[in-house]
């Protein structure tokens, strides 16, 4: 199994102590937990996208592309990137560019996004999201595939022999599809034997269980090979600690500060307990042992090879963000990577020579 952990750069008060950081101190932590993952040993830190507050994570090739020169053996995922609401062609440069910046450490997941007020941001319809999307990604296949192309499509102007440039040092970069509500994700990735990324945050396990069933459905109606299927899945908190009581009592606070602001944006929380969010949701709190278990309830449903872990403390100080994170690679991950097997491809970079480590 492979671990990533992941960032939407929410830009909000501590859920504890209510401290709000600077934007460039927020930029900051990121860059210092991309830092600590690598370090870590974890497989991959991921970026999401999102044009709306309390999110500043609104470019994520240039953040993506800061971490490449800080770093030199973790892939770089998009978590997700938002194609609905992008020019694919101007999307495709951006990526192509990144991925040899990162000696050919890029992984995209990408999705149509949520929020009204990016939708209305760029202008994008709920009703044509999806067809947004999957042209979008049709046209990054075909750039990617044939380097010049002509093509008619609805949300842009025309192509016409046209010649997009760089290519990726990948070829061509894996591309993910996020899935969290609706099937049009699922069958396009079944479509064209991509992999799956269950959102798995929000609710419990059902509803994304049924979408990677549906997803594993669709993609024998194409014609694929089962056991090709690859499926990764997000988690809505993590904390261990080796006693599961004092797990439990330390993250309380962030829970109920999370609780809070929820409530005040206006969003009304599926999980309002602490316990029933430890119970129903796909958060990992408590010892070593639990977490592993919790793990292995999960992927008896959805059958996934990679999983995500939030990079933020987050009402967290460092010093327990770090910890945990430790604990989980010296005591968690490794009886996991032996339970559970990795992705059928390899993980490493591709290119010739790494991107640097700043000195």
């Amino acid at each position: 199994m492979r671990f990533l952990t992941i960032t939407l750069i929410v830009h909000a008060p501590d859920p504890v102590t209510g401290e709000r950081k600077s934007t460039a101190e927020r930029f900051q932590e990121v860059l210092d937990n991309a830092r600590l993952a690598e370090e870590l040993g974890f497989d991959g830190f991921g970026v999401g996208e999102r044009h709306e507050r309390p999110f500043i994570s609104s470019s994520p090739p240039v953040v993506l592309s800061h971490i490449a020169a800080i770093t030199s053996r973790i892939r770089l995922f998009t978590a997700v990137t938002t194609l609905s609401l992008l020019d694919p062609v101007r999307a495709y440069e951006d990526y192509a560019t990144l991925d040899h910046l990162a000696g050919g450490r890029l992984e995209l997941i990408i999705g149509k996004g949520n929020g009204a007020a990016q939708r209305e941001l760029f202008s994008v319809t709920p009703e044509d999201q999806w067809d947004r999307n999957a042209e979008s990604y049709e046209l990054f296949r075909q750039i990617w595939r044939e380097g010049k192309i002509t093509a008619t499509p609805r949300f842009r102007p025309p192509l016409n022999n046209a010649e997009v440039w760089p290519e990726p040092l990948q070829r061509p970069i894996r591309v993910w599809h996020g899935s969290a509500t609706s099937r049009e994700s699922v069958d396009l990735a079944a479509r064209y034997g991509d992999p799956l990324f269950s959102a798995n945050v929000t609710n419990p396990v059902e509803p994304y269980a049924e979408l990677v069933l549906y997803y594993r459905e669709r993609w024998r109606h194409y014609g694929r090979d089962p056991a090709d299927a690859v499926v990764g899945a997000g988690t809505a908190g993590y904390y261990a600690t080796p006693n599961s009581q004092d797990a439990i009592n330390t993250y309380r606070p962030v829970f109920e500060g999370h609780l809070s602001f929820f409530k005040r944006i206006g969003l009304e929380p599926v999980f309002t307990t602490l316990e029933d969010f430890i119970e129903r949701s796909s958060a990992l709190i408590g010892s070593p042992q639990q977490v592993i278990e919790k793990v292995h309830r999960y992927h008896e449903r959805l059958g996934h090879t990679v999983m995500h872990l939030h990079a933020d403390a987050s009402g967290l100080t460092e010093r327990q963000h770090r910890d945990s994170l430790e604990l989980f690679q010296s005591e968690i991950a490794p009886v996991l990577r032996a339970e559970i097997p990795d992705p059928p491809w390899e993980w490493g970079p591709v290119g010739a020579q790494p991107a640097p480590v700043a000195g």
